[in-house]
């Protein structure tokens, strides 16, 4: 007896833990919780968001390259034995007659500290420090394109789902329609009052059914998984969508706005027009050499011996020095030119490219704007076929019950049906896919 309430105690443990992970594994998500899901799992937006830090720590070593700079340096030298430097002065005794200049000194320590400023470059620190600023900034905006391309490719997930999840509904209300039709048909078969050939149309067109609801199935475990995988969840999470279908078209009427909200808002023209700033920082680079460089260097010594102190002494001194360096290329087989060509055609290249981009957006948004209007006008016209389609059917089956429609007619009836019912899904779940496309092109 205690060994069965100990089993059954077991059982309902088990049962209550399976039931609270189900719970737990249910996610019930609208399309902006799936995109704040994806945002913060993504590890693609976060190499992105790490290429951003080294971008900004280059624009820091390169502010740091204006500033003083202070260097270490110290060894130690063990020297081969020398004979001291003396001097020989005849004086009578008992004074000597020889002394030691410099004597020999076999161990020598070195320690210096160096500071030096650079006072002109010819422009190139500064020229060198805008190119970071202006990469740094283009790799944020790059950020926000990688950004941007996650949202759109969350939300065309999504709407996919959700698309597979509807073309289930249909197919599946399909099969209950075409097996009520096999119960009717089967009946006036036994009443002898339809042929066998009948009865086969409409279980060939049953079988055909089912198999397409097996089918939509499978598209909606396969586009569950890939939802999944783009928010950085696990593929066996269990996901209910939550947002339902709005197909307002008021925000996107004035095509000329949408436009000019790309050329603001798009992270990919933002990020090119950095790059082109920065490639006119790069010529104003090249053509450094062509000034002087100068630059204020200071020195302080400490060393045993200080090779500075005469006579040499076996002890440790500090001595400094402080001075102005000028260097200037007078000829270097032209290869400061060849650096400013490459420079400026670096930047024609650039600018090229962003006019190229412009044009890209404009085309992308004309095109997405007419994919939003035309799946606006599918929607309109899907929902009056679908009533008609409705309407078809309901008169048909009633005929068909009372013996006056055959039994091809229904089908073909039926047939139409759930063709207008797939046709209004892909048209509502087209106009979000364009929506989103539309969004994304004009930087939202």
């Amino acid at each position: 007896m205690k060994l069965c309430k100990s089993i059954t105690s077991a059982i309902i443990i088990c049962a209550l833990i399976n039931a609270a992970c189900f719970a737990q594994a249910l996610l019930n998500l609208t399309v902006e919780e799936c995109v704040e899901i994806g945002l913060k799992n993504s590890r693609s937006l976060h190499s992105s968001a790490m290429n951003v830090d080294f971008t900004a720590a280059k624009l820091k070593e390169a502010c740091a390259a204006r500033l003083p700079a202070l260097k270490f340096g110290g060894s130690y030298t063990r020297l081969s034995e020398v004979d001291p430097f003396t001097i020989s002065v005849p004086l009578p005794p008992p004074s000597p007659s020889e002394f030691t200049i410099s004597p020999s000194i076999m161990d020598s320590y070195n320690l210096m500290l160096t500071l030096q400023q650079p006072i002109f470059t010819g422009f190139g620190l500064s020229n060198a420090s805008k190119i970071a600023e202006f990469n740094s900034k283009a790799s944020q905006s790059d950020f926000n394109r990688d950004k941007a391309e996650l949202i759109y490719s969350i939300k065309t997930a999504y709407w996919n789902l959700h698309k597979a999840i509807e073309y289930r509904v249909v197919v599946a209300e399909n099969v209950k329609m075409m097996e009520s039709h096999l119960t009717d048909i089967q009946n006036f078969y036994d009443q002898g009052m339809v042929t066998n050939d009948e009865l086969l149309k409409v279980q060939v067109q049953l079988s055909n059914s089912r198999l397409l609801l097996l089918q939509a199935e499978d598209a909606v475990q396969m586009s569950k998984l890939n939802l999944n995988n783009i928010m950085g969840l696990s593929l066996s999470s269990k996901i209910n969508l939550a947002s339902e279908i709005d197909p307002d078209f008021s925000d996107y009427d004035k095509f000329k706005s949408l436009v000019e909200r790309a050329m603001e808002n798009r992270p990919e023209i933002e990020a090119m027009g950095y790059r082109v700033k920065a490639g006119e920082a790069g010529v104003k680079l090249a053509k450094s050499p062509f000034y002087p460089q100068v630059f204020l260097i200071g020195n302080y010594y400490y060393a045993r011996p200080n090779p500075r102190i005469f006579p040499s002494e076996d002890e440790f001194e500090d001595t400094w020095d402080v001075g102005v360096g000028v260097s200037f290329d007078l000829w270097n087989w032209r290869k400061t030119f060849h650096q400013k060509d490459q420079a400026q055609a670096s930047l024609y290249q650039v600018r090229d490219a962003l006019k190229l981009l412009e044009d890209a957006v404009v085309l992308e948004v004309t095109q997405n704007h007419l994919a939003l209007s035309q799946a606006k006008e599918r929607i309109a016209v899907a929902r009056i076929n679908v009533s008609q389609a409705e309407e078809s059917h309901r008169i048909t089956l009633e005929k068909f019950r009372n013996g006056v429609a055959t039994n091809t007619a229904l089908l073909d009836a039926e047939v139409a049906l759930l063709t207008a019912k797939i046709n209004l899904t892909n048209a509502l779940i087209d106009f979000e896919l364009a929506r989103a496309s539309l969004d994304k092109s004009i930087g939202l």
